[in-house]
């Protein structure tokens, strides 16, 4: 009986030290999807600011002089 005792709590440890390792890695992937996130904001952000700009559409275009 003391030696099944002793198992669960050898066990017990082991889970724990792995649940632990676990939340760290979580930690460290919601960290990285935080900064992607940000870095996506930002992205789009400058994607809108080019949008809004003085430049015409392609088919707006007039032809160049050789055609």
């Amino acid at each position: 009986m003391e030696n099944e005792i002793t198992d669960l709590q050898i066990r017990l440890t082991h889970q724990e030290a792995t649940l632990e390792e676990l939340n760290q890695v979580i930690i460290q992937q919601q960290k990285s999807i935080d900064q992607l996130t940000h870095a996506v904001s930002q992205v789009n952000e400058r994607m809108r600011s080019m949008a809004d700009s003085n430049i015409a559409d392609p088919s707006q275009e007039t032809p160049p002089p050789h055609y």
